[in-house]
């Protein structure tokens, strides 16, 4: 019988100064550990070296996920407040979404959200916890959310900041510069790292870019609560790969060409649509959960951000390399005051 992967394997120490509270400037200043898989060494560069790191010929597969102003203040009409997290579109208008402050709210309350602006009301409430609510009064929801809504930055980011920031900056922020399909409430942060020259230089080294699409759900912000990490069920999110795209890397693998993932939720992407030697296509959903020891197919070279203790994320980067290793990178990273989680630095597996 397998021991069982518990989530006390993958803690780790962490001062919360190290928590990253923006961006670096410029973005492509960032640091960047490169660790090698082969030998185990662990070396230090700054991400606009990662062009460097790349073999000739490799493809790179980004998501273009676009993040909506997803977090929404608002008011009951009785005075109280609440807010409501965006979580996922149903139909046109109609959202699931998390609302704090929703316990004593009634089915069919109408209630207004950023000053005003927006108006809803609450159409029910699951048994998950979340609720469905209606938007009124708009014909253009996404316009509107993107005048007046906020960047649904995670907890750990407002819980650090001294002080308020922009919220038109918070946007530009939490994007990153290939963004364009829009439908994440959490961004696809490995990608914060690039500039257009960054991805010019990878060009000129004859590797290709490729984009998918996979919109971030609550899985980014789900802590695991179970010990035993098998018994832990990730949240389903949507994701969509083109035709081209699957025969491009169909035709790399075949032959041994790297293919290159920027970030988590690419990989789960390629990872969740391999079938026997082929990727299938279209609109899809996800529920995949890879912790060790999970056999990857798809992914030959990963880039990532230093992601949260006990996290699904975490698990995700050790069934990649190695828990030994991982964790040994981080203490690393710790003691040379890498800056981590959304905003922070990156790390590059190969």
């Amino acid at each position: 019988m397998e021991k069982p992967v518990l989530r006390s394997d993958y803690h780790y120490h962490l001062p919360e100064s190290l928590i990253a509270k923006q961006p670096a400037e410029p973005r492509d200043s960032s640091r960047l550990m490169l660790l090698e898989r082969a030998d185990k060494s662990i070396r230090h560069h700054t991400f606009h070296q990662f062009p460097d790191f790349l073999e000739p010929g490799s493809v790179m597969v980004v998501n273009n996920s676009r993040v909506i102003p997803a977090r929404l203040p608002g008011s009951r009409l009785s005075g109280g407040s609440l807010e409501v997290l965006l979580v996922e579109e149903l139909e046109s208008l109609v959202w699931s979404c998390k609302v704090k402050n929703s316990a004593r709210m009634k089915t069919g309350e109408t209630f207004t959200l950023c000053d005003g602006q927006l108006k809803a009301v609450l159409e029910s409430k699951e048994q998950n916890g979340e609720c469905r609510i209606r938007f009124l009064d708009t014909g253009d929801l996404m316009k509107d959310l993107e005048a007046v809504g906020y960047a649904p930055l995670p907890p750990y980011i407002h819980k650090v900041r001294e002080q308020a920031v922009d919220r038109s900056r918070d946007l530009q922020d939490y994007q990153t510069v290939y963004a364009q399909s829009p439908g994440s409430i959490a961004a696809p942060t490995a990608g914060f790292h690039f500039t257009p020259e960054v991805m010019d230089a990878i060009r000129k080294k004859n590797i290709e870019i490729l984009e998918v699409t996979l919109h971030v759900g609550l899985g980014t912000f789900e802590p695991i609560r179970v010990d035993d990490v098998s018994e832990h069920r990730m949240h389903s999110e949507r994701f969509l790969i083109t035709d081209q795209v699957a025969e491009t890397i169909e035709k790399a693998k075949s032959e041994k060409r790297k293919i290159v993932a920027v970030g988590t939720t690419t990989t789960r992407t390629l990872e969740s649509a391999w079938r026997n030697g082929r990727l299938k296509t279209g609109l899809q959903k996800t529920e995949l959960f890879i912790y060790p020891p999970y056999p990857y197919r798809v992914v030959d070279q990963l880039l990532t951000n230093f992601h949260l203790p006990e996290s699904t994320l975490l698990m995700l980067v050790s069934a990649f390399a190695n828990r030994e290793l991982i964790l040994k990178a981080y203490r690393e990273a710790v003691e040379q005051e890498y800056r981590f989680f959304s905003f922070g630095d990156c790390m590059f597996i190969r």
